[in-house]
């Protein structure tokens, strides 16, 4: 297969659903590997280090809240977005989801143009959908996503995921002014619950690293990055 596309790893213990998902990722040019348990999709993740897991929650043994935390706690995975892919509905399990480092929730039953849609936002909005434009270059900072990693004046400056996320849409377009609704269904995503003060918060501490020369307020609307 070849190397630059883009790693999807299903974990469902129904074969028919690991059948319907792959075929139509597959159809959408993604490298897609399948688990039908926690304790081998740990083990293919470090292997493959794919982009995205879409995980089931509902499996039995290690189901996939305990394997998402067994994720977020490997090194080698610490980047790697992680979806859960479930039928229940109850608040609680999306709580715990998220709680346990789950970037995002699809409901099931799905349709295969959603699913698709679906994932490619969420790869999109952590720069994970490779043939794109993966290092930036603006105002003195080199932004790299695939990497997670900035660099100014040759020194590293390391960010929290969101944050980078944050900085990282805000540099895409310099001079365009980001709404607080634009950025929070980019970098948190329409599924998830924020207050405008998460995003305040988050520029504050950008702005502690970076400089204050660099976001701009406009009152009332949102952020835009200078240039």
């Amino acid at each position: 297969m070849s190397a630059d596309r883009t790693k999807i790893l299903l974990v469902d213990d129904e074969p028919d659903i690991l059948e319907f998902m792959s075929y139509n990722l597959n159809k959408e040019g993604f490298e897609v590997f399948t688990s039908t348990n926690g304790k081998d999709a740990i083990h293919i993740a470090t292997q493959e280090k794919p982009s995205l897991i879409i995980l089931d929650v509902m499996m039995p043994d290690l189901d996939g809240i305990e394997t998402c935390r067994v994720i977020r706690e490997t090194p080698e995975l610490k980047e790697v977005l992680v979806a859960f892919l479930t039928a229940r509905n109850e608040d609680y399990s999306q709580i715990a989801g998220f709680d346990a480092g789950a970037d995002d929730y699809i409901n099931k039953p799905i349709k295969p143009r959603v699913m698709v849609s679906r994932v490619k936002a969420l790869l999109r909005r952590a720069g994970k959908l490779t043939g794109g434009d993966e290092v930036m270059e603006v105002n003195g900072f080199t932004i790299d996503r695939e990497k997670y990693l900035i660099v100014k004046d040759n020194v590293q400056i390391n960010l929290p995921k969101k944050e980078f996320e944050l900085i990282a849409l805000l540099a895409s377009k310099p001079g365009k002014v980001f709404t607080r609704e634009d950025i929070l269904k980019s970098v948190w995503g329409e599924d998830v619950v924020v207050g405008d003060r998460t995003i305040d918060v988050h520029i504050r501490k950008l702005r502690e690293k970076l400089g204050d020369n660099y976001i701009r307020t406009i009152k009332g609307v949102g952020y835009k990055f200078e240039f």
